[in-house]
């Protein structure tokens, strides 16, 4: 049982301790009898010098020496017991009362926590206690910022001893083990929240550091500390906090790619991923400063995989990492023009800092100046971590307390008040001015989360803030999460967000094809959160946004026959059914006609108790509705005031969004190629003439009496209303519908690109597949698989009966049947082909004429033919590789390691249609169809797209309602209004829309589209020239008769080719001496063709 407490006589605080009081209480605390006495003494002595000198009692009565001292006294173990608990008790009150002995107990000449972790080995189980205490202490009364400044690199230092006690390291790596659990998220206050993000990413500075020492550790031939270390570096792991690659991950990886790397036995598919792992890590548009850290590790390992690799595509990824690398170690400025901003550095603050401290008296005594020159560099690293933090409230904690016992009083206040507002200052230089809260509005939602999809993280902790009636559109490319985030917000599964009990919301879209054969009434009312409503007020609102009630009315359609903007217009009904309190609007112009669009703006501002939150690539739009701008950036939502054009103002970068610019994303359309018989951009390749369409179950048809060309020049636009019949006509067009009056015809040899309206159709069968996988299955055979799925071209049951049938060609073997068609060559001025016969053999095969094939009915068998030899000739110069694939993939706009590696499922919406896009012009075709392209894209591939189109070669039709995009685009215009069409002749095109252009509106885009404009009527039917009103027939080449001298001439020239091509090929070289050569004169430089060269072909076609 303890005595009573030591009864210590007070001194006024104002009066310094003498020597001999110190000593005195010195001399009791080593020599007490007992453990509760020394710490009673302990504790009496600590508040002596708080309340007095302070910190500098700390050195000016020999007080650590005299710890030091008996700390490492062999003899008296009492004594080892008493040092460690003097120090546990200066450890405990100390910081607290004054901060500035942090930097003793730490940093000064090395700290004393190397003192107690050694005294975790001593033999006395109360001096292991006394030591324990002491460090736990220590750690309990440090703050964030002490902890990753000076804490954690004490432990690190004493962890690198050599001579340091295995006991000691294992208590080291129990508190690094600490601080990382400190970092763990749970159910805190805000305050706390901010203090495990500051610690968090703090503490993942310091992992590149660590890692190799806790590695180092789980080796040790110490069991103790080995298990110990496996426990730290569990507890570092945690500390990564689902983060995408920033330096906590990095530091974790890059070990195990580095020796990845250099290993020489590594197989090649493993440093195909590692080479890509590698590349991917350090390819974000930011590189931060901290993270080139990692980078010389790596590039020696990357660039022995590009040296010594066999696969060239492990060489090709092993380049690219390779490139990055490079660029992100070069200076600061290319990052800097990225956008990334700019760190803070220790010198920096240690400037400012400095700079107030002289401002305000400088230090107050003189003598304090070489225990300055190491406090400033401590207070200025824990200053520089909440700035880069932007945790900037916390500036004042790290500077005031720290000089009231350095400067003259008051004015530590003052200097840390002047420091906080210059950092607050640079802050709104950098980000722009902070959020000021109206004390008006309503706040419904305030949600901190992160956000990931797949393996890709999207957002990380970043907030979401949400007033009542508040319109924000949200910004951000292809591939940032926006739809990703609406979602999660629908589905309830957004951290943070107030539940659907508390808070309704609806996700608007048009996704209406499960129910495709139910009437609009009938399909709404299904719904069991609409069924309460009734349905006479379902048929109200449905009457509301444009479907007719009764009978005849739209409402009794079925929800399959709708076109696309009908289809956005019964979502949005639906939600107003639902009364909801948040809109998500997901391309909500999708499809939408310009009087649509202006109703559904009008609809939003109108009802100002529903807060919408709208992503859509539509800048006027975003530009009447919207109140606030939600912006991605660098995985952060970033708020904005106003609409699109006052973020732009703030933001210059963004100007794509008013204007149609390659910069930031180029497409490159591959070159239409050689169509037979067509010499000129006018003449007409595809004819639709008095076509009428009515489509199953309809007794109205969708198009009637339609007629038009098209050419290689036409840059044409197909405008009108919702359920027009624009994407019908199209339909038609391309083959995807068979008409049932008048007839479309084609040039037999022409390939069509074509883009649904619904352009993810083409995909949706494919999504376990990556995009590079979805184009090889596509054209793996020699043909475009989806042209084989039209309906013109599947063979019904008729088709199966017309191919029974037997036709006697009067060759005198009588009538046959036809099993298929095996060639075709020109006849004139047209085709014949090559039939193979039921049942005979090859050479009794016949030539029949396309004309006498169409007579007999075998209409679809000549145009499957066709089609294959289309796509024969548009492959021709195409090799099915994937390397080949990658580089075609990134000329429309889709990274190549997301088209190898990336499943489409994974993929955004603006994402999949560049892989419809991509499939579409894989086989370099002559006319491209597009039905509302501008879906889904985002700004900068828009206007990639729009010069794409304006530099193609080939003829393009369009179904767009986005005018900015048209007018730019195309001079033609067909309206079509209640299943009519009609030509509306040229209009003026608005260049300045381009970034790249600096002239007004003119009536030329380019080459292709100016010959377009010159010709009386490119594109109408019946009144070109070059094709008035008759078939489409193309003339071969006419070839001349030779006289005798030039047919000598051309058998001389083949010769020639002839024996070049043996000379080459050393099997035959034998066959011919230099007379011979000499005879033909053929020249020595013809010779250096590469063994292997192909015969050459007898052909007169030399040019």
């Amino acid at each position: 049982m303890s005595s009573a407490p030591l009864v210590i006589p007070k001194t006024p605080s104002s009066v310094p301790p003498s020597e001999e009081e110190v000593a005195s209480l010195m001399n009791t605390i080593l020599n007490a009898d007992k453990s509760q006495e020394s710490l009673d003494a302990s504790y009496a002595l600590t508040n002596l010098l708080i309340q007095s000198v302070g910190f500098r009692g700390l050195h000016g009565y020999g007080l650590l020496r005299g710890i030091q001292k008996a700390a490492v006294d062999k003899k008296s173990g009492a004594k080892r017991e008493s040092a460690m608990l003097i120090l546990g008790a200066l450890f405990e009150r100390f910081p607290r009362e004054q901060p500035l002995s942090e930097v003793i107990f730490l940093i000064e000449d090395g700290g004393l926590l190397s003192l107690a972790l050694d005294a975790l080995g001593d033999k006395g189980a109360v001096v292991r206690e006394a030591a324990k205490y002491a460090v736990d202490a220590l750690f309990a009364c440090l703050k964030v910022e002490s902890l990753v400044t000076a804490f954690v690199p004490a432990l690190s230092a004493y962890l690198s001893k050599p001579t340091a006690k295995w006991q000691g390291a294992v208590e080291a790596y129990r508190l690094l083990e600490k601080v990382a659990e400190k970092t763990q998220a749970g159910s805190d206050t805000k305050e706390e929240s901010l203090r495990k993000d500051l610690l968090r990413d703090s503490v993942g500075k310091c992992l590149k550091d660590l890692i190799p020492i806790v590695e180092s550790g789980m080796h040790d031939m110490k069991n103790e500390v080995s298990k110990q270390a496996v426990k730290t570096m569990t507890a570092l792991t945690t500390v990564l906090y689902n983060d995408d690659l920033p330096p906590p991950v990095l530091a974790l990886l890059t070990p195990h790619l580095e020796r990845s790397l250099n290993t020489h036995t590594t197989p090649q598919e493993v440093l195909a991923k590692q080479s890509l792992s590698s590349r991917i890590s350090q390819s974000s548009s930011m590189i931060l400063m901290r993270q080139r850290t990692f980078l010389p590790k790596l590039k020696p390992g990357v660039q022995g995989v590009k040296d010594r690799a066999s696969l060239p595509e492990v060489r090709e990824l092993a380049t690219r990492a390779l490139n990055v690398i490079q660029k992100a170690m070069g200076d600061d400025s290319s990052n800097l023009a990225n956008g990334a901003v700019a760190q803070v550095t220790t010198d920096e603050v240690l400037k400012v800092l400095e700079q107030h401290v002289k401002a305000h008296g400088g230090l107050a005594r003189k003598e304090d100046e070489p225990f300055w020159a190491i406090t400033k560099t401590y207070i200025s690293e824990m200053v520089r971590d909440d700035v880069n933090s932007r945790l900037l409230q916390r500036i004042p904690l790290c500077i005031g307390p720290y000089l009231s016992q350095l400067v003259k009083e008051g004015q530590e206040a003052v200097i840390a008040s002047a420091v906080h507002a210059h950092f607050i200052e640079e802050d709104t230089r950098k980000y722009g001015a902070p959020v000021q809260e109206d004390t008006d509005e309503v706040e419904i939602v305030n949600a901190d989360f992160s956000l990931a999809y797949g393996g890709m993280l999207l957002l990380s902790h970043t907030n979401l803030r949400l007033l009542k009636g508040h319109r924000y559109g949200l910004c951000g490319r292809n591939g940032a999460g926006k739809s990703t985030l609406m979602r999660s917000i629908a589905e309830g599964k957004l951290e943070g967000f107030p539940p659907k009990d508390v808070l309704k919301t609806c996700f608007v879209e048009h996704n209406q094809g499960e129910d495709a054969d139910l009437s609009i009434l009938e399909f709404v009312a299904k719904d069991p959160e609409l069924a309460a409503s009734g349905k006479k007020r379902i048929s109200e609102v449905l009457s509301e946004v444009g479907f007719t009630a009764g009978p005849g009315g739209r409402q009794q359609q079925k929800v399959g026959s709708l076109s696309g903007g009908w289809k956005m217009k019964l979502a949005l009904a639906r939600a107003m059914l639902m009364g909801a309190d948040v809109l998500l609007l997901d391309e909500p112009t999708n499809h939408l006609d310009v009087a649509n669009v202006k109703w559904l703006q009008e609809y939003l501002k109108k009802h100002t108790e529903i807060t919408s939150l709208i992503v859509s690539h539509d800048s006027g739009f975003l530009d009447e509705v919207c109140t606030d701008i939600y912006h991605y950036e660098g995985k952060k939502l970033v708020w904005y005031k106003g609409n699109l054009a006052a973020f732009v103002k703030v933001k210059p970068e963004a100007k794509s969004y008013y204007t149609l610019s390659s910069s930031n994303v180029q497409f490159k359309f591959p070159p239409p190629g050689i169509l037979t018989g067509v010499k000129s951009q006018t003449r007409a390749i595809l004819r639709m003439t008095n076509v009428t369409y009515t489509y199953p179950g309809n007794s109205k048809p969708s198009l009637i009496d339609a007629s038009c060309s098209l050419t290689l020049s036409s840059r044409t636009a197909i405008i009108g209303g919702n359920g027009a019949g624009k994407s019908t006509f199209i339909k038609l067009l391309t083959g995807e519908l068979i008409p049932q009056s008048g007839k479309v015809e084609k040039h037999p040899n022409l390939r069509i690109g074509y883009i649904k309206q619904h352009a993810l159709e083409h995909v949706e069968m494919h999504m376990e597949k990556t995009p590079n996988q979805y184009l090889q299955w596509r054209y793996q055979n020699g043909d475009d698989r989806e042209v084989l799925m039209k309906q013109t071209r599947i063979l019904t049951e008729e088709d199966r009966i017309q191919m029974e049938k037997t036709i006697d060609i009067g060759d005198g073997r009588g009538p046959r049947r036809i099993e298929a068609l095996i060639g075709r060559q020109k006849l004139k001025k047209t085709f014949q082909y090559e039939v193979k016969w039921v049942g005979m053999l090859p050479k009794h095969n016949s030539f029949i004429s396309r004309e006498t094939l169409l007579k007999e009915g075998f209409q679809k068998l000549v145009q499957e033919y066709d089609d294959h030899e289309a796509s024969r000739e548009g492959l021709g110069y195409r090799v099915l590789e994937p390397k080949v694939i990658s580089k075609h993939f990134e000329d429309v706009g889709l990274d190549p390691e997301i088209a190898n590696h990336n499943q489409i499922s994974g993929l955004s919406g603006g994402q999949k249609v560049k892989v419809v896009l991509a499939g579409a012009m894989w086989n370099n075709p002559h006319l491209l169809v597009l039905d509302e392209p501008t879906n889904f894209l985002d700004r900068d591939s828009l206007g990639g797209l729009a010069v794409a189109i304006r530099d193609y070669k080939g003829g393009v039709v369009m179904i767009s309602h986005n005018e900015e995009f048209v007018g730019a685009l195309c001079p033609e215009q067909w309206h079509v209004e209640n299943g009519r069409m009609t030509h509306k002749g040229h209009i003026s095109l608005s260049l300045d829309r381009f970034e790249d252009s600096s002239r007004g509106p003119s009536t030329v885009a380019s080459s292709v589209v100016s010959s377009t404009v010159a010709s009386a009527a490119a594109s109408a039917v019946n009144s070109g020239a070059e094709d008035a009103g008759g078939e489409l027939k193309f003339k071969a080449k006419k070839k001349k008769k030779l006289t005798r001298a030039q047919m000598k001439e051309r058998e001389v020239r083949r010769r020639l080719r002839h024996i070049e091509w043996c000379v080459v090929n050393s099997y035959f070289s034998s066959l011919f001496d230099g007379w011979t050569l000499l005879t033909y004169n053929v020249p020595l430089s013809r010779l250096n063709s590469p063994k292997g060269t192909p015969h050459p072909p007898d052909t007169d076609d030399e040019a």
